[in-house]
């Protein structure tokens, strides 16, 4: 694992390649209007995704053909490697050998228990051997086999079943691009253990905050209103104007909040990016509903649009303390590259929907480096004042809905955005979601709190190979 190395600086540096130029005063910038990082989520402090490629074979294997050139084969994927770069920029290959017999392991153990996962390359029959002394090392494993590499699929599943601990996945395919897929679930492992979580409140969380580590590895620590009033004090007056500008410029409109306004917002988001690069901590969320919003304590603004910011730079900004949505959060970055949407959902039996509300929106839904979706700036709609972004999400797209409760179990439901309602009910942000599943039963096993958390795409699959690795329970709530 680097070393010595800020989040500031691996953001400077990972991002050279498409915001040319930048240099630390410019970092302000990357929320309103540049892309972020080619990585995944650049909230990794400085480290690699760390996967051991072994490629798999056996020299008396006959099918799918007597004497197979095993070098040929390897250097036909490293040729699909090299086409899938730009996907794979935040990977560090620490084993990369080609492997014939058990004994070839042995001086590769060491390397393969430290890495956040293992992929296997199926080259012909004949590789069981190989295949159970892996698995015996119990680190996440995918294997990938093109059609006609060998017959040993055909006990893959009974494997699963069977071998308790196993915490194998298989990709039986001849798309070479789920090779990047492949890795998407190391990337989340990698990304929950290097994540640290910034929670500003004066309740306790020790409970979950111990188990979350000594689960995942995401250190989660208590901040203070004392130190964010300092940071927001020192921010620039300067910098936080220009921010604000931005914000301004390229809403579609500002509505009800003062210029004043989004200047406090802007500058408490500066404030809430220098704790983060300060604690080398990667998410930030604000117990904005509760402690930190009474008659005695008070942040100087609210915190939506700091929020909105982090999550536009691939980095996480929760509402309401929500550790369980923060976390949910962490793993969708390491899946799909992209925030998450936390909600208030109502539901629609008429025309089997839900419809997902909050006024915080993020415009990069898409992930750092993608186009911003349309916003406006609003004021927060129960308490009418603040500045929050709402934003007009994208018609069709399909989305995954979950959320991870407590450290054993992730509850999720599918569907498509059909509508994205700008009416003056319910929070400012708002998705309607068609349902795959059923509406009546989602609602009646609705459990574990109000909230969900939504990304882009149908990332089951994803999920599924997560949850296997990390020994969750996945739960469809709408079937």
């Amino acid at each position: 694992m680097q070393k010595g190395i800020k989040r500031r600086e691996f953001l400077q540096l990972t991002m050279a390649g498409t915001a040319a130029g930048l240099g630390a005063s410019s970092m302000a910038a990357l929320g309103a209007d540049q892309g972020g990082s080619k990585l995944i989520s650049p909230g990794c402090r400085g480290t690699k995704v760390k996967v051991a490629r072994i490629y798999m074979a056996s020299p008396y294997g006959l099918w799918p053909k007597p004497k197979l050139d095993f070098q040929k084969e390897v250097q036909a994927y490293r040729a699909e490697f090299g086409k899938l770069k730009d996907q794979l920029s935040d990977v560090e290959f620490v084993v990369d050998q080609l492997v014939t017999a058990p004994n070839q392991l042995d001086p590769l153990k060491s390397k393969l228990k430290d890495a956040d996962g293992i992929l296997l390359i199926h080259l012909n029959i004949g590789i069981w051997p190989i295949l159970t002394e892996i698995l015996r090392l119990g680190r996440p494993t995918v294997v990938f086999a093109i059609p006609y590499s060998g017959h040993e699929w055909c006990r893959f599943g009974a494997l699963q079943k069977e071998v308790q601990g196993a915490k194998m996945e298989c990709m039986l395919t001849s798309d070479y691009k789920q090779l990047a897929a492949a890795l998407r679930p190391f990337r989340a492992v990698h990304h929950l253990r290097e994540a640290a979580i910034l929670n500003l409140t004066t309740r306790s969380f020790a409970q979950f905050s111990t188990a979350v580590e000594k689960k995942f590895g995401t250190k989660i620590k208590q901040i203070n209103l004392e130190q964010v009033l300092a940071a927001y004090n020192a921010a620039d007056d300067a910098k936080a104007k220009a921010e604000a500008d931005r914000w301004i410029q390229k809403a579609v409109q500002l509505v009800e909040p003062k210029k004043e306004e989004v200047f406090k917002s802007c500058k408490l988001a500066l404030a809430f990016e220098k704790l983060l690069d300060e604690a080398n901590a990667t998410v930030m969320t604000v117990d904005c509903y509760g402690t930190m919003w009474d008659k005695t304590i008070k942040l100087p603004a609210y915190p939506c649009v700091g929020f909105a910011r982090l999550n536009n730079m691939g980095l996480g900004g929760i509402c309401e303390s929500d550790l369980q949505s923060a976390m949910t959060h962490i793993l969708f970055q390491g899946l799909s590259g992209k925030p998450g949407f936390i909600s208030d959902p109502t539901m629609d039996e008429s025309d089997n929907s839900i419809i997902l509300a909050h006024c915080l929106g993020t415009p990069k839904m898409d992930g750092p480096e993608k186009p911003a979706a349309p916003y406006k700036l609003r004021t927060v709609m129960e308490r009418q004042e603040g500045v929050v972004p709402q934003v007009k999400m994208r018609l069709g797209q399909r989305v995954t809905q979950a959320k991870l409760v407590g450290t054993d179990q992730l509850v999720y439901f599918t569907g498509e955005i059909v509508d994205a309602p700008d009416v003056d009910r319910g929070c400012r942000t708002k998705i309607t979601v068609k349902l795959d599943g059923d509406s009546e039963k989602l609602w009646k096993n609705w459990a574990h709190g109000l909230h969900r958390v939504t990304c882009y795409g149908d990332i089951t699959k994803d999920l599924e190979r997560f949850c296997r690795f990390a020994d969750v329970k996945m739960v469809n709530e709408a079937v």
